[in-house]
């Protein structure tokens, strides 16, 4: 009897079709898992993509993002529009984008002073770059560059650094807490001199001083004084880069000088937090195939900027971090707090 019901056909029918629906709940869980993934994908290519910039037309991350995104729009299908939100030295853009749904409709072209500096000398800033944003991968780096009035007889970077051994050396930034400040300050520390930091509201006034003689010299982002070394109204003596700059391939880098120092600015492209796997990967896929491109690196150069891809979205994500660490440390050291964020982000 026993034999017989083993050998039953209804067992056997009954065994094979709960073998059956194993299967199939088996097959419909693998497939809802990437379902997700296969329908954030299929819709990149459907919507706009917005890619926010946090400065006004006209400066260099108005000019990289708008020279990049008609070509990511080429590699991944949607239009890119650039919408610039100024403020706050670009962290109303970041703001914005880090509260945007993560449906790959919305990125940041963002750079050192929104992503890691800003969000640490402003009070009341509501969002963390490091959980709030996900990094993509960058579009270049650029390094400050030390610049000096000629007529000050500065014509090196030891030079610079014996005289004010000697005597007061006045560099001027485009003002307090920004890129161009936490690069002197390093410099000021390492050298053991007597540089004198003196802020300005912008590159543009800490540039035109410079040309007029108010202050010796000036740490700015290489774009907006390019056009100043190039008619050699100042004279280009280091850049904070650990290495020199191939643009520049006569302008030593202040490590050589001082081993360890350097401070480089960065653009590069980052999305909401939460955003998908899929996205991200296909997004950054886009982007280094723009970055590699000739006609991209070109004017790139020309603004100041080394064309630059990381290996991955996570080594850019380390990048971030480790750069948010490094100016947080400074940036408590020197207790530098500017105003409270405007109304508009904290909405």
């Amino acid at each position: 009897m026993a034999n017989e019901a083993m050998n039953d056909p209804r067992q056997n029918v009954a065994r094979d079709m709960g073998s059956r629906r194993r299967s199939i709940a088996l097959c419909l869980a693998t497939l809802l898992l990437f379902l997700p993934g296969l329908g954030v994908a299929q819709s990149l290519g459907a919507k706009p993509i917005k890619l926010v910039v946090g400065f006004t037309p006209g400066v260099s991350a108005d000019f990289v993002v708008r020279m990049i995104a008609p070509r990511i729009a080429e590699a991944l299908g949607p239009t890119v529009v650039v919408e610039n939100k100024p403020g706050a030295s670009g962290t109303i853009a970041g703001a914005f984008v880090a509260k945007s749904p993560p449906d790959d409709t919305t990125l940041l072209m963002g750079s050192a002073s929104p992503v890691v500096i800003s969000p640490q000398t402003l009070q009341k800033v509501p969002f963390n770059p490091l959980t709030d944003l996900v990094a993509i991968n960058t579009v270049g780096l650029t390094p400050q560059v030390i610049a000096v009035n000629p007529p000050t007889g500065i014509i090196t970077f030891k030079y610079l650094l014996a005289m004010a051994h000697a005597h007061q050396v006045s560099l001027a930034s485009s003002g307090t807490g920004g890129m161009t400040h936490l690069a002197i300050e390093p410099l000021i520390r390492s050298s053991g001199s007597n540089i004198v930091h003196v802020p300005y509201k912008g590159a543009g006034p800490s540039i035109t001083d410079t040309l007029a003689g108010h202050v010796q010299g000036v740490v700015s982002d290489l774009t907006p004084v390019l056009p100043f070394l190039q008619d050699g109204r100042v004279l280009a003596v280091a850049v904070t880069s650990e290495k020199r700059v191939e643009f520049l391939p006569d302008v030593p880098a202040v490590s050589e000088d001082i081993p360890g120092l350097g401070a480089t600015n960065w653009a590069g492209v980052l999305a909401p937090g939460g955003t998908p796997r899929p996205v991200v990967d296909r997004i950054n896929a886009a982007l280094v195939s723009v970055v590699i491109r000739e006609d991209v690196k070109t004017p790139l150069r020309k603004a100041g900027f080394v064309p630059t891809t990381m290996a991955s979205p996570e080594a850019f994500q380390r990048f971030v971090a480790q750069d948010y660490g490094r100016w947080g440390k400074l940036i408590r050291e020197l207790n530098i707090v500017t105003n409270d964020c405007p109304k508009e982000m904290t909405r």
